[in-house]
């Protein structure tokens, strides 16, 4: 009976799995031994240093520029500012008044800070962005040789658009402007350029934009805009305000004009207004009448208002639907657009006047500009002298042609 179990125990089962080593025979991880432990952790401890110094740096650096703002860039930023309007002279009011109001309204945690959305800035166009009189208003001087010299339109011009422009010569000459002129002139231009579509009119204003300026060497009368002005334009611009141009001059004129150079849409470019209609709307009523396939926009030869004092006022709430909170004119006929944008405003405000007083780079009118220095002080204006703000006019290359 003992052989016959030890032969039992002896035969291995089938499909059997290979015994295990015994635990004894199995080799032992190596342990780790005081010192090697001790320096793992230093060289640890050393890449968390580094990284915590570069954490800090970058930190650091970051947070110096975003100070920069408020302190250390200071001085930087005044610098920017004097390069955005480098021809206006150190001691002009306009220059450190508008670049002081730029740091107020442009801080987030001043006081005087306007959203983005709400920075409006209204020009007039004549004698505040361009030559107002050489020897007469742009729009003045394109109507007379519409009706005048053009020879495609001279012989079909009307007798009211020649007896306007008899005036307007006497305007030319005289240096004063008739009393009632802005609504015949106005009248006029309708007429004149009845049946033109938009593109047609456009192209006859920048046509006649290239013909030399009267008075001056190296300028044709679509060159003539004061460089400092532009730069005013840019540097509000360069801080998110959007600019409206707001002129006297008819809407579609204007649009002619500063194209190519104020680069704003045509539709922050606004002025006068003439009816505009559908090619074969004929005398019916726009309630009466649907544009069809065929049918192309005209002007319809019926002024309709002239742009200026008041009506500059109604047409910035039809048209922007904010109060501007910086105005820039040189007339009486901006002065109700100018005490519009300081009065009872909710944010901090500006409103700037040109005073036509350089005789020497323009043909400037020193009692025009009297009177105007007088008015700004009147009304909280601030005045803006061509002669002694501007280091340039025009520019290098023209020569203004001083009448003796």
């Amino acid at each position: 009976m003992a052989n016959k179990k030890k032969k039992q125990a002896a035969k291995k089962p089938v499909n059997s799995a290979p015994a295990k080593k015994p635990a004894q025979e199995q080799k032992p991880a190596p342990a780790q031994s005081k010192g090697g432990s001790a320096k793992t952790w230093k060289i640890i401890a050393c890449v968390l240093a580094v990284a915590l110094i570069t954490v800090s740096c970058v930190w650091g650096f970051t947070a110096a520029n975003q100070k920069c703002d408020d302190t250390a860039c200071t001085s930087q930023k005044a610098d920017e500012s004097a390069d955005a309007l480098s021809l206006w002279t150190e001691s002009a009011p306009l220059k450190s008044e508008l670049t002081d109001y730029m740091k107020a309204i442009t801080d987030e945690g001043s006081n005087d800070f306007i959203p983005v959305e709400d920075r409006i800035a209204v020009f007039d166009m004549d004698g505040t962005l361009c030559c107002e009189t050489d020897p007469g208003y742009f729009d003045h001087k394109l109507l007379y040789h519409r009706v005048m010299e053009d020879p495609d339109y001279k012989d079909k011009a009307s007798k009211e658009e020649k007896e306007t422009c008899e005036i307007i010569k006497e305007y030319f000459d005289s240096g004063k402007y008739p009393e009632g002129l802005d609504v015949k002139h106005g009248k006029a231009v309708a007429s004149a350029f009845k049946g033109m579509t938009p593109a047609e009119f456009d192209a006859y204003v920048k046509e006649y934009a290239q013909t030399p300026m009267e008075s001056y060497t190296g300028m044709t009368n679509g060159q003539a805009f004061y460089k400092p002005m532009l730069q005013v334009v840019d540097y509000l611009q360069d801080h998110d305000f959007t600019v409206y141009v707001v002129s006297g001059t008819d809407r579609f004129i204007t649009r002619g004009l500063c194209d190519g150079t104020i680069d704003i849409p045509y539709s922050q470019m606004i002025g006068s207004d003439e009816s505009v209609v559908a090619s074969n709307q004929g005398d019916k009523d726009g309630l009466e009448y649907t544009y069809s396939h065929d049918d192309k926009l005209i002007t319809g030869g019926e002024f309709l208002i002239k742009n200026l004092k008041m009506n500059k006022v109604s047409v910035i709430q039809r048209e922007i639907g904010k109060q501007p909170v910086l105005c820039f004119g040189n007339s009486s006929g901006d002065g109700a657009m100018a005490n519009y944008t300081i009065t009872n405003n909710k944010y901090k405000s500006g409103a700037f006047l040109l005073c036509c007083d350089d005789t020497d780079r323009e043909n400037g009118n020193l009692e025009k500009a009297e009177k105007m220095r007088k008015s700004c002080e009147e009304n909280g204006w601030t005045a803006v002298s061509m002669k002694n703000d501007w280091t340039t006019i025009y520019g290098d290359g023209v020569t203004y042609n001083k009448k003796k």
